[in-house]
């Protein structure tokens, strides 16, 4: 496997942030929200896709 330096990078710096919140993913969660609500940036969010309601299909399997 290849050593990529910016890949190590990342890594460390994952596992120092995953640390400071006790590798508690409930808790890494609820303060990437916290700090997505204090960004002043577009958040992109559009909610569940509603399915189009298509006529049901009926597929038959010919028996062999």
């Amino acid at each position: 496997m290849i050593n990529d330096p910016i890949v190590e990078e990342i890594r460390r710096y994952r596992k120092e942030h995953a640390e400071r919140y006790g590798n508690d993913l409930n808790r890494i969660v609820e303060a990437l929200r916290k700090k997505e609500a204090q960004s002043h940036r577009a958040q992109l969010n559009p909610g569940p896709k509603l399915l189009m309601k298509k006529e049901s299909v009926f597929i038959v399997k010919e028996q062999e």
